[in-house]
């Protein structure tokens, strides 16, 4: 997919964003989807491997993943003008219609409507989760049929592993992270491994 010239203007991006920002009902995952679909689908400003790259170097600092990927992302499309638009758009408009909704819920709270919405949100958002991580694993599978089968497999694997040491022995995220860094060097740090982006790729700026 040809991404195109990522110069957007100020507004622009502070509208992009303000919106993705207001539609973020759901939690993480939904945000995490409006992102992917505004500025990957529908833009064409960023590729999936360079949003996966981004994810990746978020996911190993402290804090709101969600917060540094709009950072990066700023930065990539409007340098740190860019920043402040995208982190203007992306927190002031949503924080002040939760700040609102929040001092009003108690009002109505125990109504039934309410309760029955409520429920209802769970499901949708465990669908936006499961599209969200087949995105994510779209360029696993690309990269591994590049590479062979052995990234395919091991990643996979990984995956499980990963997955059942939180479910099974509720390991804390961080030992998760820290544990994935080191297995990380260890398998995949070979001279003959290409890296994530392929030379030149999210440097169109």
């Amino acid at each position: 997919m040809a991404l195109q010239d990522p110069r957007p203007g100020k507004w622009l991006l502070f509208r992009i964003w303000a919106g993705i920002g207001l539609q973020s009902f759901g939690g993480g995952a939904s945000t995490t989807f409006l992102i992917q679909r505004a500025f990957i689908e529908k833009h064409r400003w960023l590729s999936m491997e360079e949003f996966a790259y981004f994810w990746n170097l978020c996911v190993l600092t402290p804090g709101i993943n969600l917060i540094a990927v709009t950072v990066l992302i700023g930065r990539k499309l409007g340098g740190a003008g860019g920043i402040a638009v995208s982190l203007a758009g992306m927190l002031l408009p949503s924080a002040l219609i939760t700040f609102l909704l929040t001092v009003g819920f108690k009002s109505v709270e125990h109504i039934a409507a309410v309760q029955a919405i409520l429920r209802g949100v769970v499901p949708a958002t465990g669908g936006i989760m499961l599209l969200v991580g087949l995105n994510f694993a779209l360029p696993l599978i690309r990269r591994g049929y590049k590479e062979g089968i052995f990234y395919l497999v091991i990643s996979g694997a990984l995956i499980i592993v990963f997955a059942l040491a939180v479910i099974l022995l509720k390991l804390s995220v961080i030992v998760v992270i820290l544990s994935a860094v080191v297995l990380g060097a260890l398998i995949f740090a070979r001279k003959s491994a290409a890296p994530l982006l392929e030379k030149g790729e999210g440097e169109q700026s």
